[in-house]
């Protein structure tokens, strides 16, 4: 398998072929585009070392921020996660197999259907977020305190400025299950 290019060699390849190419807009936002894909597969490491995968970390994320007592329909958290009715019941029915989630009839519309994050979910949840704590304490060493807030502040920017011109780009073009 070949190497991926360099961020250099990428732009340089880029700039070859795309004379409008501006050298340093492509390395910010290739050097972001590189570093997401290589986070997500270190998480993916992480979450497949306690047993669960990123897409029920996913749920399980969603589930905590949602707050106590941790409850959401499944077609909210289908919407959070940006994926279909379908792709939401596969991934649920497997996290209830596992003892992470539960699903019940909501008691006051029995039509509507909870999804409850478990003690057990909740460990896993803690677990993923003890093992992604040290590793994003590791990569970020290197920026003093100063530079880790310019950094938040600067990306926080990028992300509100695609927020706003992409709303509807939370989710995926693809459901990933």
């Amino acid at each position: 398998m070949a190497a991926e290019p360099t961020l250099e060699e990428q732009i340089a390849a880029y700039q070859r072929e795309f004379q409008d190419l501006d050298p340093q807009v492509e390395q910010i936002v290739s050097a972001l585009g590189r570093l997401n894909r290589r986070m997500n597969v270190a998480y993916g490491r992480q979450t497949a070392e306690i047993g669960i995968s990123n897409a029920e970390w996913e749920v399980l994320k969603a589930l905590v921020l949602s707050g106590a007592p941790y409850r959401m329909g499944p077609g909210e958290l289908a919407k959070r996660l940006g994926l279909t009715p379908a792709a939401m019941t596969h991934r649920i029915d497997r996290m209830v197999q596992e003892g992470l989630v539960t699903r019940d009839r909501d008691e006051n519309n029995r039509v509507r259907v909870i999804v409850e994050l478990t003690s057990g979910g909740r460990e896993k949840w803690l677990e993923a977020m003890r093992l992604a704590t040290v590793f994003e304490e590791d990569l970020l060493q290197d920026l003093s305190p100063t530079e880790r807030t310019a950094l938040g502040e600067v990306l926080t920017r990028l992300l509100r400025r695609v927020e706003y011109a992409q709303p509807d780009a939370g989710g995926r073009l693809n459901d990933l299950d």
